[in-house]
């Protein structure tokens, strides 16, 4: 069963420095984040997973995100942890406190750097999910992470672990995704915003968006669209926004997301090393982009 079908936010993780200069997270921000997601069509919020810096907190700070998160939603729509790590001991304990939370899913993501083979990755997920009770969502990343997981691999995942029940796809190899989804075996999510309208022709459910973090209600409308019925008019979507989907990834996510929310005063926050503020030239071409985009709206 679907955690979610339509736009899932990649949310953002809003840092700040605190009275000793320390860069810490801004919790208070982040509540008002969520609430204007729950209030302009996002239809499942992501917390701690790669777009909100999930390598750069603290134990600490990613359970505390993830447990504010729970509590500020209160149950108005799914809420989904990112409990993958290149560590599967703590990807398990991640995830069990994550479940005792309250969270609605998991979102988990391929070990990366150390990143083993596929029946590692067997493993690693039989792993996670024989540890909680609540469903879980494969993450695909492949060019960050170094490892695909592939077709068979994936459907063989889920065939043997019931509650792995869903895959966010940004591999780009659309064979792939076709390969999973007619399987029936797993729901598919983009993982890329520039192929949301590709991955739901071959039948896909949504998408877990860094696009959505702007423009959430057109990420939402884009997907219904063409859940509805409506193929053409989110293709027409899809392609009036690949410009800013594009301009998104200039440089590594989230630089470009979280310079455009501060260009378009939704306060981000700062970012945390070893990512550093977008150079003036990329700025100025997404601010560019930007403006284009909502000129066409």
């Amino acid at each position: 069963m679907s955690i979610f079908k339509g736009s899932g936010v990649a949310l953002i993780t809003p840092f700040k420095k605190d009275n000793n200069g320390e860069i810490v997270v801004d919790y208070e921000r982040l509540e008002q984040l969520i609430e204007f997601h729950i209030q302009n069509g996002t239809d499942s919020i992501i917390i701690c997973g790669t777009t909100g810096e999930s390598s750069t907190l603290t134990e600490e700070e990613h359970e505390k995100c993830i447990s504010e998160c729970i509590r500020i939603v209160n149950g108005r729509i799914p809420v989904i942890a990112g409990t993958g790590s290149n560590n599967t001991k703590r990807a398990v304990e991640l995830s069990m406190k994550a479940a005792k939370m309250g969270a609605d899913g998991l979102l988990c993501v391929t070990p990366y750097y150390n990143k083993t083979n596929q029946n590692g990755l067997k493993l690693y997920y039989k792993r996670i999910a024989s540890s909680v009770n609540i469903p879980v969502i494969m993450y695909n990343v492949p060019s960050r992470t170094g490892v695909n997981i592939e077709a068979n691999t994936a459907i063989e995942i889920a065939k043997e672990n019931e509650n792995v029940i869903a895959i966010k796809e940004a591999s780009g190899n659309l064979t792939q995704v076709e390969k999973i989804t007619n399987s029936g075996a797993l729901d598919v999510y983009s993982g890329n915003d520039d192929q949301i309208v590709d991955i739901l022709d071959k039948g896909g459910i949504g998408v877990i968006s860094v696009l959505a973090n702007i423009y959430p209600q057109y990420t939402h409308d884009m997907v219904m669209e063409h859940l509805n019925g409506s193929r053409i008019k989110a293709l027409e979507m899809q392609k009036n926004a690949l410009k800013l989907c594009k301009g998104l990834f200039c440089d590594v996510n989230p630089i470009p997301v979280k310079k455009a929310m501060q260009y378009m005063d939704m306060d981000s926050g700062i970012l945390r090393e070893p990512l550093i503020e977008l150079d003036d030239e990329k700025t100025n071409k997404l601010i560019n982009t930007i403006d284009n985009f909502g000129k066409s709206l």
